[in-house]
């Protein structure tokens, strides 16, 4: 009770839904304290429209709406798809590539207002709660984090509801079916049937990207161009980061790209199966991976692959702001300085095939690569070359040779 008493001001990762208008008044009520409200666009597409004054209705002291979009784009989403990052071999990290920059905004209004506390909504089984946490001790040491889901007793949807009658706490009226988050790079679902892991995703699943069946039976080709790395242009037409993200979701979601349906295990060490909807995001990664193979030198290909898991570990795990990750991104970002040039892709039901690529910084040799004859490749010295690299082998299996 006495760190509950030292608690003046909070700021509060906000988004107008039930559990966080609970969180609210909860907060005042148990801590007696200020509460702030942040709400992040992060290209989420909900209607902030009123979440401010619903906060200041609920009780908070200000209410902050954020529009982050084209920060996340540019800072965090692009940074890491030039890394090639996937979470097991398959998750590209749309939840959790968002909390850092989302904490990095909260604890920027906590020194602004001179709060002396952050607050989210994370539950204690999940992943979000460690992101938003680590985050936090990164870049504001200092500030103590509050978790009610850590410490209150409502722990059911009834008692939430419940406290929310017993303060006007408005109440939406529909529930939900599944449990979502939702930013400019993906939308990932969890809960109701997906919690047996044999059940098919039903279609209320897609909201990203429509089911394979409804895409359309003819195939659409799109034009990426890449510099340093980064999309710059769609079919010639340069947009900025959010506007890219923007234009291939719509792409994407069209053709249904970019849907994973997969078991993952949890940091926390518990395993999940979630529905993940990429779209434009798997386009990007798609196109990228394959620019790289005309314009990245072989052995810093090997070594960022080598990389690869780690840095999406750290990522999925709340390092974004470790040394390590920051370690890994500068290597990464020092690979991609070739990495220059447009992929011609074919959208057909669910896939993305890159069928075209070319760059000023190519390090393809059609005269290498020939089948004919060729003036600058002598097949010989394949010989010394095979028997060279054979030395070594050779020595450690002759005790087989009977």
């Amino acid at each position: 009770m006495a760190q509950q008493r030292n608690i003046k001001k909070v700021v509060l990762a906000y988004s107008g839904g039930l559990d966080t208008s609970v969180i609210l008044k909860w907060l005042q009520v148990n801590y007696g304290c200020e509460v702030i409200t942040m709400t992040a666009d992060v290209g989420q597409e909900d209607d902030l429209n009123g979440v401010d004054e619903k906060a200041l209705r609920t009780g908070a002291t200000k209410a902050y709406i954020e529009d982050l979009r084209e920060e996340f784009a540019k800072d965090f989403i692009f940074p890491m798809l030039r890394s090639g990052a996937l979470y097991e071999g398959r998750y590209l990290l749309g939840t959790s590539v968002a909390r850092p920059l989302i904490t990095k905004r909260l604890v920027e209004i906590a020194r602004a207002e001179g709060a002396d506390a952050l607050a989210h909504g994370a539950t204690g089984k999940g992943n979000d709660q460690v992101r938003f946490e680590l985050s936090a001790a990164a870049l504001a040491p200092d500030l103590r984090v509050i978790a009610p889901w850590r410490e209150w007793d409502l722990m059911s949807r009834t008692a939430l509801n419940f406290f929310a009658e017993q303060h006007n706490i408005p109440i939406s009226s529909g529930a939900k079916h599944y449990s979502m988050d939702r930013n400019m790079l993906h939308c990932s679902f969890e809960g109701g049937e997906l919690e047996d892991p044999w059940e098919e995703p039903l279609e209320a699943s897609h909201i990203m990207a429509v089911p394979f069946e409804k895409a359309p039976d003819e195939a659409e080709y799109v034009t990426i161009t890449f510099e340093h790395g980064d999309p710059v242009a769609v079919n010639g037409e340069a947009l900025s980061p959010a506007q890219i993200m923007v234009k291939l979701n719509e792409l994407g979601r069209k053709h249904g790209i970019g849907r994973v349906d997969m078991v993952e295990n949890r940091f926390v060490g518990i395993k999940s199966r979630g529905v993940y909807e990429t779209p434009g995001g798997t386009i990007i990664y798609v196109a990228h991976k394959d620019l790289e193979g005309i314009t990245m030198e072989r052995e810093t290909m090997h070594i960022r692959d080598m990389m690869m898991p780690s840095y999406a570990g750290a990522i999925y795990n709340g390092f974004w702001y470790s040394p390590e990750r920051e370690a890994m991104q500068a290597f990464i970002d020092k690979s991609q300085e070739r990495v220059s040039g447009t992929v011609r892709l074919k959208l057909y039901k669910g896939n993305a095939w890159p069928v075209g690529r070319e760059s000023k910084n190519t390090l393809y040799c059609a005269d290498l690569a020939t089948f004919e004859e060729c003036a600058t490749y002598d097949h010989k010295d394949a010989a010394g070359f095979i028997k060279l690299n054979s030395l070594r082998i050779r020595g450690y299996r002759k005790d087989l040779i009977k």
